[in-house]
């Protein structure tokens, strides 16, 4: 029988809309980051995280937006910005129950996409 994903582990959709619904209360509460979210369109973020964050879970694949890179081209974020944004995802994760090891599995896939998001 082959092991579950995190995202069966961590409790499939439900888990994951939780998550997305705190993580975007701590994002939009930082003072660093609120400027990237002025004037965007909340809803449609949130279904596209949703969509990153199962599929970084190995949940089902339903991403169907433009790739991070040509998405985030011109926002200018940095190396600062990611790692708020990574932190608060971790908290996150950390709040519904995810283990240290479901935490580095997760943030080794996250950080594979640095350098897309920061257009490197």
């Amino acid at each position: 029988m082959s092991e579950k994903s995190l995202y069966d582990q961590l409790g499939g959709e439900a888990t994951v809309n939780l998550a997305v619904e705190k993580f975007y209360k701590k994002v939009l509460n930082n003072e660093e980051l609120i400027e990237f979210f002025e004037e965007v369109n909340m809803e449609k973020l949130r279904q596209h995280q949703k969509n990153f964050i199962t599929l970084v879970l190995g949940g089902p694949n339903e991403y169907k937006g433009r790739d991070m890179r040509k998405a985030d081209e011109h926002l200018k974020l940095n190396d600062r910005h990611f790692d708020i944004v990574v932190g608060h995802l971790v908290s996150t994760l950390t709040e519904l129950g995810a283990s240290s090891k479901q935490l580095e599995t997760i943030g080794k896939t996250v950080e594979s996409t640095r350098n897309d998001v920061l257009n490197r």
